[in-house]
């Protein structure tokens, strides 16, 4: 009950602000378990201009995918069942609005907890929440993130 609570809220939280006329600062990040090769994929949606802010640097130019890499690398990091999992970013698109990034780590045979340190654009934009949604053999888990909780943890 207490779930269905906090999501309605969630949703209704969401739903009064995009009636204000204030920005909305947010990142989406799916994160998917593919059992055969062993791999957590992760996919990670921004507003393009929150980054080019972030990271001075704009999303059009040829260096925005090595400086978008060096960003995320430097503000997200995951554990697996207690043990650091090295991040491989696999590339990046702008499309429109949105930079698309995505990334994996490898060697995951099973997991019972996971634990995530994100930071993205938290320093840049007080307000930014991240949303982390992730999917493991059936079972769907979300993590939110905001400035001063920057660290979640879940268990499986």
């Amino acid at each position: 009950m207490k779930k269905v609570l906090y999501i309605t809220g969630v949703l209704m939280a969401f739903t009064l602000m995009s009636f204000a006329a204030a920005e909305f600062f947010s990142s989406m990040t799916k994160v998917d378990y593919v059992e055969g090769s062993k791999t957590l994929k992760f996919t990670t949606k921004m507003n393009a201009q929150h980054v080019s802010s972030a990271i001075n640097i704009d999303a059009n130019t040829a260096g925005f995918e090595a400086e978008v890499k060096k960003y995320v690398n430097n503000r997200f990091s995951v554990s697996a069942n207690g043990t650091p999992l090295k991040l491989t970013f696999t590339g990046s698109q702008v499309n429109g609005e949105s930079v698309w990034v995505y990334f994996e780590a490898g060697g995951v045979s099973s997991l019972s907890s996971l634990k995530i340190n994100n930071s993205i654009l938290l320093e840049t934009f007080p307000k930014q929440v991240n949303i982390v949604n992730i999917a493991y053999k059936g079972n769907q888990k979300t993590m939110t993130f905001q400035r001063g909780k920057e660290s979640n943890e879940v268990s499986f």
